[in-house]
């Protein structure tokens, strides 16, 4: 791995890859859908902690209740969308770590059930695998509809009941249209976002 990926790599995963408003409406396939999966695991995590729980949102009674915990605006997006994944972190990741972590069978007690850095752990790994997901999707192929306006809680009631599992962020996949995109926006220079130290 010590060559850098081809233009039109880049350009599908970064620079031509747009968030998508509208969709196409086939559904998307169960094994595309674990293809995602398979390639998103593979992604380093803390520990190899894995925290990420994900819901693909395929069926219309699923479809109708994740819309109705979305604001008026993202609604209409996850009812058209083939698939709407809902990406969520497991507060309880750790009692997985003995099959995750082998090499290390005290990792579990680096992370204490409950505390802060617990919490902070599955948050930060759990939404590096949502990132991990989306550029799995488009690395398929795919195009992405990441999703903000939503109630956690309400998302949580419906679809992690217990409370172990908290949502973070949604996101539609599958393939999209132009329907609602607007021009490319900015982005910060190198300058202003960065500096080496």
């Amino acid at each position: 791995m010590t060559h850098p990926l081809p233009d039109a790599a880049l350009d599908q995963l970064f620079r031509e890859a747009r968030t998508r408003n509208g969709w196409q409406t086939e559904p998307l396939p169960e094994t595309m859908i674990r293809a995602v999966y398979d390639l998103a695991r593979m992604g380093p995590t803390s520990a190899n902690a894995s925290p990420a729980r994900f819901v693909f949102v395929t069926s219309d009674k699923g479809k109708e209740t994740l819309a109705g915990c979305a604001s008026a605006q993202n609604a209409p997006k996850i009812l058209q969308a083939p698939c709407t994944v809902i990406i969520g972190h497991d507060l309880e990741f750790m009692d997985r770590l003995p099959e995750l972590f082998p090499h290390n069978p005290g990792a579990k007690d680096w992370f204490p059930k409950g505390s802060e850095v617990a919490a902070t752990t599955a948050f930060r790994n759990g939404t590096l695998q949502g990132a991990y997901l989306m550029m799995a999707a488009r690395s398929l192929g795919l195009d992405c509809g990441p999703m903000s306006g939503f109630s956690n809680d309400k998302v949580d009631e419906a679809f992690f009941p217990g409370g172990q599992v908290k949502s973070n962020f949604i996101c539609s996949i599958g393939h999209g249209t132009d329907e609602n995109l607007f021009p490319r926006s900015p982005r910060l220079s190198f300058d202003d976002a960065c500096k080496i130290a």
